[in-house]
């Protein structure tokens, strides 16, 4: 009886655990964006200070704090024994080299607004990813240059009393009607200003083992 010879039958790819994508931030403006990607993601608080440190240069701070916060919700998911690709973010805005934050009250976003009136400020968007399990970690800054037109004080109310920007680095909310404040934006990413750099931010989730465009098989 001649031997019939079968073919081994390919295996059939099975879908690999996923890590969990973890966002270290309570922004709401960080997790809209991060939901573009399509990944399914939790948010996590960072209990980070982020007071910059005597004499540190926005750019630095802006890095060291996006760095502390991945560190520090990292370390969380490590101790509960998650595989997990955590994402840390911070923006400084940079006017003449000095460190522009978060307002948190009206009469700071007013003397910001003011500052910044007729001048070019660089807001400095830095990111931090962390896998733990692989030991991978990579950081980057991606810097929009904005150029503010002549604010008076009619205009700085108005847009404050419509926006309230209180927790937007350097109270410049231009996803909103801070659009108005401007006179030009220069940018490598449209999404970096708004607080998350999504083209970077995508090819370095790749790097961590997320592609929303790919499928993990085995």
């Amino acid at each position: 009886m001649p031997h019939v010879f079968t073919p081994p039958q390919a295996a059939t790819p099975r879908a690999l655990p996923q890590p969990t994508l973890v966002l270290g931030s309570s922004s709401v403006y960080r997790k809209e964006l991060l939901a573009r990607l399509h990944l399914p993601f939790v948010t996590r608080s960072p209990e980070v200070d982020e007071a910059p440190l005597p004499n540190e240069a926005p750019l630095p701070l802006a890095q060291r704090l996006a760095l502390a916060k991945a560190q520090a919700v990292a370390q969380g998911c490590t101790a509960e024994g998650m595989d997990a690709i955590v994402i840390g973010s911070d923006q400084v805005a940079d006017l003449n080299g000095q460190c522009l934050g978060k307002p948190g009250s009206h009469d700071r976003a007013v003397g910001q607004l003011q500052a910044m009136s007729g001048h070019t400020v660089y807001f400095h968007t830095a990111v931090a990813v962390l896998r733990p399990s692989t030991g991978f970690q990579a950081t980057f800054v991606n810097t929009v240059s904005v150029g503010f037109r002549e604010l008076d004080v009619t205009t700085i109310e108005t847009y404050l009393q419509i926006e309230q920007p209180y927790d937007c680095a350097g109270s410049a909310k231009a996803e909103g009607l801070g659009i108005a404040l401007l006179n030009r934006i220069d940018s490598s990413d449209p999404t970096a200003l708004i607080g998350l750099p999504l083209i970077e931010l995508a090819q370095m989730l790749r790097q961590a083992g997320l592609d929303s465009l790919r499928p993990h098989f085995a």
